[in-house]
């Protein structure tokens, strides 16, 4: 059993102000294989203290000192990522190959943009009669989700250092470990004591906390759109600035002309991303009418590529499901859409024939989905891919569209004009052109629903500051 009972705080690890523990389950063998504390608004109130001390001289420091403790991080994480990795593997079920190449990796490199917007940036420019100058906001509350558990932490936590803020962080009190790991290796960085505080606990008690606190300038959170509507009330009253990255439902529109059996599996295996649990995955496929029967057999062929399994085996390519709670909800909407009269191309309820243990989802596929059926509008989390059909351009941008959330789009078309054209009509904040891969320098966030704010980058790093204009 592991054992991770204190927090960090103040440069050290503290045990909590009220022993309240919690069990953390491997979700591929449903056993607990780990104890964390789980946190109270007095740990809250400590961190932020260490994090308001900290801040008066950590926001003067030199972008030399920031680089170079941004550098020992960097050295620290990849020392560590064969460790971090398998423990996401442990934590919330993605495939070892998956976690190493992608969960890991993926978090490393927001340290190194960090690193590298950062070199480069001004802080202080002229404008006008003045000059316009950028100053760190101050003291960071970051909440992040357990589906990235250490990309999400890191698309915070780097920017908000390299700005000069300082940072509370809650974790997902799922999956915990990994960003625990991480506090590790800030403290070997010798990043000075309160600039970065780690708080476990859970949404209700630690997350509202850190939201409502009088002290923290602002809070960022990736979750659903529900908490970031909770965050967002209670940060109110403090009138603290709010980032959110929210929940999606991304549209994936195959034009005509587009190579329909490469773009259909490419797009269920983006689809199925992370067991599905990823916010921008393009559930939600749109093909021309005509193209049916096509499509669904493209989708079957990808489908049965798909190899389920042990996480700790490299050969598997789709694990478990992150909790009991997470694999209940998409049983429940796969059967909806049986209910609902949806095709079912591939996959259905239950567990796969030969898992008996772990929160294993079939990866599924519907067709005939029409837009206002439920696994067409809810976001699933999970690997269940909604085929529609549409019979004209200005009927697939309009059901693309037809949704309260705007995270992310997808278009597939030989013509690249052609799938610029549509993208700009796609209201989404990225817009992913015939499989365009993932770039760490370019803004990632939401429209509508899936929130505000922009992660990533310049824009990600800008989120971190404040704007001064002095004059004369």
């Amino acid at each position: 059993m592991i054992e991770k009972l204190k927090f960090y705080i103040d440069g050290g690890w503290v045990n909590p102000s009220v022993p309240s523990t919690l069990g953390i389950t491997n979700p591929a063998t449903e056993e607990t294989f780990a104890r964390i504390s789980l946190g109270s608004r007095q740990d809250v109130d400590l961190a932020v203290k260490a994090a308001r001390l900290a801040f008066a001289t950590y926001s003067g420091v030199s972008v030399e000192d920031r680089l170079a403790w941004l550098r020992k991080i960097i050295e620290g994480f990849k020392a560590r990522l064969p460790e971090l990795a398998r423990t996401m593997t442990l934590e919330m079920g993605a495939p070892i190959t998956f976690a190493t190449e992608r969960q890991a990796t993926v978090a490393l490199f927001h340290f190194e943009e960090a690193a590298r917007v950062l070199a480069q940036y001004r802080f202080e420019e002229p404008m006008g009669n003045g000059v316009i100058r950028r100053e760190p906001i101050g003291v960071c509350g970051l909440i992040t989700p357990w589906n990235w558990p250490l990309n999400q932490v890191a698309s915070k936590v780097a920017p908000a250092l390299a700005t000069g803020c300082t940072v509370v962080l809650k974790p997902s009190e799922i999956a915990p470990l990994s960003a625990m790991l991480l506090a590790e290796i800030i403290h070997d960085a010798g990043l000075p004591a309160g600039v970065f505080n780690l708080v476990n606990g859970d949404g209700p008690t630690v997350g509202e906390a850190i939201a409502a606190h009088p002290e923290i300038d602002m809070v960022s959170i990736t979750g659903s759109t529900a908490a970031g509507v909770r965050v967002a009330k209670l940060a109110a009253d403090t009138v603290k600035r709010v980032a959110q990255e929210l929940g999606g439902k991304s549209a994936n529109i195959i034009l005509p002309d587009a190579d329909l059996k490469a773009a259909v599996i490419a797009g269920v295996h983006a689809c199925y991303t992370n067991g599905g649990q990823n916010c921008q995955s393009p559930t939600r496929m749109l093909i021309p009418r005509t193209q049916r029967d096509a499509a669904f057999a493209a989708a079957r062929q990808a489908v049965d590529t798909i190899r389920l399994g042990d996480p700790l085996d490299p050969a598997s390519t789709m694990g478990p499901l992150v909790s009991q709670a997470q694999f209940d909800k998409v049983q429940a909407l796969i059967q909806s859409g049986l209910d609902e009269g949806a095709t079912l191309v591939a996959g259905g309820t239950g567990r796969p024939a030969d898992l008996n243990r772990g929160y294993y989802v079939r990866p599924t596929v519907f067709g005939d989905v029409t837009p206002q059926m439920r696994i067409a509008r809810e976001e699933i989390f999970g690997p269940v891919l909604a085929i529609l059909g549409y019979d004209t351009e200005d009927e697939a941008v309009e059901i693309a569209n037809d949704t309260p959330f705007g995270l992310a789009g997808f278009v597939q078309s030989k013509n690249r004009d052609h799938a610029r054209a549509v993208a700009n009509r796609i209201r989404a904040g990225r817009v992913y052109l015939n499989g365009a891969p993932f770039d760490r320098s370019l803004p990632f966030g939401g429209y509508k629903q899936s929130g505000n704010g922009r992660e990533f980058g310049v824009f990600g790093f800008e989120e971190y500051l404040e704007v001064k204009a002095i004059l004369g």
